[in-house]
């Protein structure tokens, strides 16, 4: 790129990207992004179908932050389909907006694994979404469910569980 070219847009410091990922004292996980025309529907409104993609990004990049790479786990043969999920719009997000998808486990039951969800204005004043997925783990190769999660991924989930407050 050239010195004069400008049409590349800056970066924030990376001190200030570096505040806004890892888990806060609540657990949740923040993964900021923003509203572009393909996201929306006709009158520039978010699209429910795109809520589904930010959140497993979010997913995806809360087990990144912990050194999990999801990707590993698929070449290994586990998969973590969504076989529950629940949203609730509260108010809607629109074209050019930035949005914080926050993500948390919330609860491992047996062999399956409960994500909850917000998506809030940047400032976290404003609710747009809540949401939960249940996933559960499954041996590709096999087709079927496995009854305990790996060692890494156990560990890793359990640095991410919500925290009971004493």
């Amino acid at each position: 790129m050239l010195e004069n070219d400008r049409t590349q847009p800056e970066l924030a410091p990376t001190g200030a990207i570096q505040k806004r990922l890892g888990m806060d004292s609540e657990g949740w996980f923040e993964y900021l992004v923003r509203v572009y025309p393909h996201h929306t529907d006709y009158s520039g409104v978010v699209w429910h179908g795109t809520y589904l993609a930010w959140m497993e990004e979010a997913r995806v990049e809360s087990l990144r932050s912990l050194g999990i790479e999801y990707a590993d786990w698929v070449a290994q043969g586990l998969e973590l389909p969504v076989v529950e999920l629940s949203l609730r719009y509260h108010r809607s997000v629109k074209m050019g907006q930035p949005v914080a998808v926050r993500t948390r486990i919330a609860a491992s039951e047996g062999v399956r694994l409960l994500w909850d969800y917000e998506f809030r204005s940047p400032d976290t004043q404003e609710l747009y979404v809540t949401a939960q997925v249940t996933l559960v783990g499954v041996d590709r190769d096999k087709g079927k469910i496995i009854r305990q999660l790996p060692p890494a991924l156990k560990e890793a989930l359990t640095r991410l569980s919500v925290k009971p407050s004493t």
